[in-house]
């Protein structure tokens, strides 16, 4: 049974950090390309960045361009997104995607969401 469990959201005020983490099960983490999607109220999810299996390559939207770190941990099958210089605008529930590589192809897996808000 394939499993996306997000942690580490919450509420920061303008100018804080979180770091989210998106624990995966059930596929091999180490062959999946993985990314962050967030969806703020009234707007549709969007890409906010994403690292290949073996976490050489990553890219970002633009609007979190120098403020967001992605990462990942092979062998803990844990991603990350380090979020720095949060603005209100950052306010979203977070999801974590991945695209799992089997055997008869790819198949794409979502996490159920976390929310970080941004407000003083």
């Amino acid at each position: 049974q394939v499993q996306l469990v997000e942690s580490g959201g919450g509420l920061v005020q303008p100018g804080g950090s979180l770091r989210l983490s998106c624990a995966a099960s059930g596929f091999t983490f180490s062959n999946s390309a993985m990314s962050w999607y967030r969806q703020a109220p009234g707007k549709e999810r969007e890409l906010v960045a994403d690292i290949s299996s073996r976490g050489d390559r990553t890219d970002y939207a633009d609007f979190v361009k120098g403020r967001f770190t992605i990462s990942r941990d092979n062998a803990k099958n844990t991603m990350y997104l380090q979020m720095n210089s949060l603005k209100a605008e950052d306010t979203a529930v977070y999801y974590c995607h991945a695209e799992a590589q089997w055997p008869w192809g790819i198949r794409n897996y979502w996490g159920q969401g976390t929310q970080a808000t941004v407000s003083s």
